[in-house]
């Protein structure tokens, strides 16, 4: 029988993802011998091309706020999304896909090293310098990732990873589903204690 994979849909610039990033990585040590867990990036506002409003900007931060009290993920507050700032999801999704196509071990590495250089260091993900310098730190080098990142191939393939949530009929992250052959079982959606989605895995490989 295949092997069940889990698959876990989010994007690397989702402050709920960033919340639930501890539970990921736990997920992904406990069920490591009994299931694939794979990552899908979503694309949470992939192609923005309007700079955020003031207005904009406070909601976010609102949302941060929220997922750093309910989950004690650090956060940088101050002097983060400028003015100015556009807030693209393609490029930090697009820079976890090319590097899964160098080595695909540093798929979740990269996806947790974006997230953090976002929100706990205030760092501008939507740029390829700052991107391949977060890869490099992986190994990858530098001039090697920025030609696979900036190829027609690695776009096609994010736009792929997009088409697969929304086939899916994910509509928010971080979402987990688990696929069993050719059954799907909806495991959580949203940011949701470890022990709560533990209890769904569980319930559904032992119910296959």
């Amino acid at each position: 029988m295949d092997t069940p994979i889990l698959w876990y849909f989010a994007d690397p610039m989702c402050s709920w993802c960033w919340g639930f990033s501890p539970v990921i990585e736990i997920l992904r040590d406990q069920y490591r011998e009994r299931t694939k867990i794979a990552l899908v990036l979503g694309g949470l506002r992939p192609g923005e091309t309007t700079p955020m409003t003031a207005a904009g900007r406070e909601e976010i931060l609102h949302h941060w706020r929220q997922v750093h009290a309910r989950t004690g993920q650090p956060f940088r507050f101050e002097n983060v999304l400028p003015q100015g700032f556009v807030y693209d999801t393609e490029p930090a999704s697009r820079a976890v896909v090319t590097v899964g196509g160098i080595d695909p071990a540093l798929i979740f590495p990269l996806f947790r090293a974006i997230q953090s250089a976002f929100y706990a260091e205030g760092r501008d993900v939507t740029q390829p310098g700052v991107l391949a310098e977060l890869a490099a730190r992986l190994g990858v080098e530098e001039s090697v990732f920025l030609r696979a990142f900036d190829s027609d191939e690695a776009r096609a393939r994010t736009q792929a990873h997009f088409w697969q949530a929304r086939q899916a009929g994910v509509r928010g992250f971080p979402a987990l589903i688990l696929q069993q052959g050719s059954r799907l079982d909806s495991i959580s959606n949203g940011c949701q204690p470890l022990d709560t989605v533990q209890a769904a895995i569980d319930r559904c490989l032992l119910s296959d």
